[in-house]
């Protein structure tokens, strides 16, 4: 399987196939595909699994597609304006991403929920506490809202950040919440939490989480008077 990511800051990755190979994707991702792709839509493995995605944000049923001849090409786009993330999971390097931010992978990769334990995260954590998890071999492509920064903690390195701001993390960081000290923070500053992260691994970390976007439009979007 090959691919290219194009679009700018309204991304779409154009994936081509070998016959035989299969890409899958939630439900509504697709934004074309050649005439001698097969397309099947199902759970993924069972009902349980299906639901455990919509918890973490994703749809039940997800859509396999597979190649009936060789070079057929597929494309996914981000319902979002910002950047795809390619990942190739070896077997040994569990994904850790936010709510939402599956677009697509290839088959033999595993999309499962992810709940975080720790009574902090889960107190307190909000959309942090339900993530989902990326594993097996092969490529996945996760959705970021706006640019990407790149953050390789070292062991026992932390740092902090608002919650929607954390796209995806290597499973050995450590995540947990910790709330903003002093009553003048609280009040007047970032809000109640911070997101704690701890090496060592990676952190990605998303410029713009389409919440806050979507806090910023309000002003600007028409009123219903009632006339």
């Amino acid at each position: 399987m090959e691919y290219e990511i194009k679009g700018g800051s309204f991304p779409i990755v154009i994936c081509t196939l070998q016959k035989g190979e299969t890409l899958k994707n939630e439900t509504g991702a697709m934004a074309f595909m050649t005439s001698n792709m097969k397309m099947d839509t199902n759970t993924g493995g069972g009902l349980l699994k299906g639901l455990g995605r919509a918890l973490a944000g994703d749809t039940i049923f997800l859509n396999f597609f597979t190649a009936q001849s060789d070079n057929e090409q597929i494309g996914f786009s981000s319902c979002t304006p910002g950047k795809i993330m390619p990942i190739r999971l070896n077997g040994g390097n569990a994904i850790i991403g936010q709510k939402n931010a599956f677009l697509a992978a290839e088959e033999s990769v595993d999309v499962d929920i992810y709940f975080k334990k720790k009574l902090g995260a889960g107190l307190f954590g909000g959309e942090g506490f339900v993530l989902q998890k990326f594993s097996g071999n092969g490529m996945v492509f996760l959705e970021i809202d706006g640019e990407i920064i790149e953050k390789d903690l070292q062991p026992g390195e932390k740092i902090l950040l608002d919650p929607g701001h954390i796209a995806a993390m290597e499973e050995t960081v450590d995540f947990d919440i910790e709330m903003v000290k002093g009553a003048k923070n609280i009040l007047f500053g970032e809000g109640l939490f911070f997101s704690k992260v701890t090496g060592p691994g990676k952190v990605w970390i998303q410029t713009m989480p389409i919440s806050k976007l979507a806090e910023a439009l309000i002003p600007f979007l028409p009123t219903n008077s009632g006339d």
